[in-house]
């Protein structure tokens, strides 16, 4: 899913990591892909990709599909393009298509509103 973020790009990793926080998750990083290729002579458009959760609602799926894993803690990626500011995201529900994950259906429920919450909150 893709939302154009109405802010800065500055501003909307700042109001999204409030934003997580404010709904009880952490951010685990936040990593400035932009600076990354510029450290090996490389250009990029700004680009910074924030992984956060909650250990509470993540755990769980990992214990009983370890694969899910690979795609936690949960990512939104911000760029910047002509002007615009993205935010996009996996929805938490193709996650769990994907590794065949099975009676958590309100937890991978909870996870997609929350997702589409933080959007929201930019856009």
């Amino acid at each position: 899913m893709t939302t154009v973020s109405r802010h800065s790009y500055a501003q909307t990793i700042d109001l999204l990591q409030k934003a997580i926080a404010g709904a009880g998750n952490r951010v685990f990083a936040v990593i400035d892909q932009a600076a990354a290729a510029a450290s090996v002579g490389c250009s990029l458009r700004p680009t910074s990709l924030i992984l956060f959760g909650n250990p509470k609602a993540g755990t769980p799926l990992m214990e009983a599909f370890p694969l899910v894993a690979l795609e936690l803690p949960l990512k939104l990626l911000v760029w910047e393009e002509n002007g615009s500011v993205e935010v996009a995201y996996v929805r938490a529900s193709e996650i769990a298509e994907r590794y065949r994950v099975t009676g958590m259906d309100p937890r991978i429920a909870a996870m997609d509103d929350a997702l589409a919450a933080l959007a929201r909150s930019v856009g």
